[in-house]
């Protein structure tokens, strides 16, 4: 007896340190539309940033205490004299960001498709952050490091090759000319640099082979930071392009950032997208976690082989959670959450919450969907394969000519309209598809009275979309085909985002009143 009870008091220790270290996650860790993550620590607080393309608010914040659980904080660029999209096309905008921190303060450095490289910095990541500092250097998804002697190097991707300079971090002048470092391992779009300093080495890390099934992490070092560069023999130290990652749920990975946790382990944070319906994929590139150990040596290796699962069975560090965002948005609050988005730029005038409280309300603007430029869209990302998103729609405020629904929307050329258009006969609601040139409408059904319920159910296969005139008894519209909108079909570097919009053929005072918003996904 006494054996037994020394047995089970051993067990019980063990597993109270398991449930303080935290045993296992499951990727990916941030969903839907969040590529090329950069991340940085100040103590036991981690900061991790996204690119952000051609919506806006620009590069989402979100903030960790164990890297696995994350709450989001914000953007870094919230303002147009941050941020200027104007006509961004699909694809352009905001490019590959980095945070660093340095003596306290933390620095943002990205691209912005049509003018270069910036940098804004704060001294709060959840806070303001300063309008941009221009460094005069071409290229792509720029990096900071700061080294030991306070000197700090800005890295960038141009012609396939990774380039470094010192810069003056109080006004971005550049200090020295560029210096090539490497070309990578022959892979093709060697990009995504980023420069660490371990144990007496430079570590350059970069991603290859294009960020599709090629996409691959590759690693260098050097003594010196100007090089030469020696690459790690057993590269690549992360992708799916092989036999191992074959026929993983898991594609795409790379584009990865390397962070030091307080209780010494390492970690790995990089992007990486889920394939559906006959490999294509819909929700983007996501956020995807690895643990990293360093060999004898010197090089790091990725979860044993390179290669990630769903479910991730390693320890952790001790588990801290954040609220679960709840499946409704109400819009009784002042100003709308962290997940909505418009397209190019704000619409403070066209898109509100006090003209009639409680409910959202789009002002419908003359420039539709079809264009690409900033019309009056509200958009939330699709985070799950299979989910549903409905929302309550008043459309008495429409005039002839007008339209106002939600749209499952990938770009300006591919996307599912399911609305309500007013007629001088009266209102309708239509679903339609838009396929680059091909314009289709599925379905056309007379409407009574001035309220409806339109409803979005995504599985593997097929986007589904209902209606209701009570909230109660849900009737099909259609269905539409999920792989029509994907980025094997449809280009791009952004994912499905679920987005409410009102437009008008002639201006006018036409609006259009959201009671509230449910997301819900499923497993």
């Amino acid at each position: 007896m006494r054996r037994k009870r020394v047995v089970s008091l051993v067990l019980a220790f063990c597993a109270s340190v398991v449930s303080l270290c935290g045993q296992g996650f499951r990727n990916p860790i941030l969903p839907g539309f969040h590529p090329d993550p950069s991340v940085c620590r100040v103590g036991d607080d981690y900061y991790l940033v996204n690119s952000s393309f051609q919506y806006f608010p620009g590069v989402p914040i979100h903030h960790s205490k164990d890297l696995v659980h994350w709450e989001s904080i914000g953007y870094c660029l919230t303002r147009e004299s941050q941020l200027k999209l104007d006509r961004a096309t699909f694809g352009g905008g905001i490019y590959a960001p980095t945070i660093r921190v340095h003596e306290g303060r933390f620095y943002m450095v990205t691209n912005v498709s049509d003018r270069g490289n910036f940098y804004v910095y704060t001294d709060n990541p959840a806070e303001e952050w300063s309008d941009p500092i221009w460094v005069n250097r071409p290229g792509i998804d720029p990096d900071l490091f700061f080294d030991d002697d306070g000197r700090c190097y800005f890295l960038s991707t141009s012609d396939d090759l990774l380039q470094v300079c010192e810069i003056d971090i109080l006004t971005g002048e550049l200090l020295s000319e560029p210096h090539v470092l490497w070309g990578g391992t022959g892979g093709r779009y060697p990009e995504g640099p980023h420069l660490y300093k371990k144990d007496g080495y430079y570590y350059l890390m970069i991603a290859e082979g294009g960020t599709e099934y090629g996409h691959k992490v590759t690693i260098a070092r050097s003594r010196s930071l100007y090089g030469p560069y020696e690459s790690n023999p057993a590269n690549p130290i992360l992708t799916h392009a092989n036999a191992s990652g074959a026929h993983s749920p898991i594609q795409g990975t790379g584009h990865a950032d390397l962070i030091e946790a307080h209780d010494g382990s390492w970690w790995m944070v990089f992007l990486a997208f889920r394939p559906q319906s006959y490999n294509h994929h819909l929700l983007g590139r996501e956020t995807y976690l690895a643990p990293v150990r360093w060999n004898e040596e010197g090089w790091p290796v990725v979860n044993g082989d390179g290669t990630v699962s769903l479910e991730m069975d390693c320890p952790t560090l001790p588990s801290v959670e954040f609220p679960t965002p709840p499946v409704r948005d109400d819009f009784t609050e002042q100003v709308l959450g962290d997940e909505w988005n418009t397209l190019c730029r704000p619409h403070p005038e066209e898109i509100t919450l006090s003209e009639r409280p409680g409910w959202l309300r789009l002002h419908a603007s003359t420039v539709t969907l079809d264009q690409p430029d900033s019309p009056v869209f509200l958009g939330r990302r699709q985070e799950d394969i299979s989910f549903s998103a409905t929302t309550l729609l008043d459309f008495s405020g429409l005039q002839e000519g007008a339209e106002a629904g939600i749209t499952t929307y990938m770009s300006t050329d591919y996307r599912y309209d399911l609305s309500v258009v007013r007629r001088e006969e009266g209102a309708f609601l239509t679903l339609n598809y838009r396929l680059g040139l091909l314009h289709h409408r599925e379905a056309e059904i007379p409407l009574e009275g001035n309220i409806v319920y339109l409803r979005v159910e995504g599985k593997n296969d097929r986007y589904s979309y209902r209606y209701s005139l009570d909230g109660a008894q849900y009737e099909s519209v259609g269905s539409m085909d999920t792989r029509f909108l994907s980025s094997e079909t449809a280009g791009g570097f952004t994912g499905i985002y679920l987005g409410l919009f009102a437009q008008s053929r002639q201006q006018d005072t036409s609006t259009a009143d959201f009671d509230w918003f449910d997301y819900a996904g499923e497993p």
